[in-house]
């Protein structure tokens, strides 16, 4: 029998806490949950992180993550991951064609989920983007499963 979709979250959640429970090095933190998602959905095509680069923190720098050549940096504001970093919230785009700025780093990519992770003291630290291949390819389940995910990510790290 198959799980649903909020049911691999779900378990996903607990999987992840279980691994990461302890490490305190945000780079392994982000590369353990890339791996994990990454594994879980077919429809996941990118699966990374943009850090906030500490000496420009104007700028997210790429991180770690599963898939093509991601872009290198993205400045806040511009794109998918640039606007999620500078509202501070979650962002769902269906058709990334449609999306004002846009930034194409593979032009197979479709539709693009971005989810702000902060540190314990509340300041962004990163952005988890998700792509896919199609169009609208994600729902509010992969915005819930993917928020709770990135909520307490960092509560343990410290680097």
């Amino acid at each position: 029998m198959s799980e649903t979709k909020g049911e691999t979250y779900s378990r996903l959640a607990k999987e992840i806490a279980a691994v990461i429970e302890g490490e305190t090095s945000s780079v392994a933190r982000f590369a353990t949950v890339a791996c994990l998602l990454n594994e879980a959905f077919d429809h996941f095509y990118w699966v990374g992180f943009y850090l906030v680069d500490p000496l420009n923190p104007s700028q997210l720098v790429v991180g770690p993550y599963q898939g093509t050549l991601g872009c290198l940096r993205i400045p806040i504001g511009r794109g998918v991951c640039g606007v999620a970093a500078q509202k501070l919230e979650t962002v769902l785009v269906e058709n990334v064609h449609t999306f004002d700025g846009h930034i194409a780093c593979d032009s197979l990519s479709q539709s693009e989920i971005v989810v702000p992770v902060f540190w314990k003291n509340g300041q962004l630290a990163a952005v988890l983007d998700v792509d896919a291949t199609e169009l609208s390819a994600f729902d509010d389940i992969d915005l819930q499963g993917l928020e709770a995910i990135c909520a307490t990510l960092l509560h343990e790290a410290i680097t």
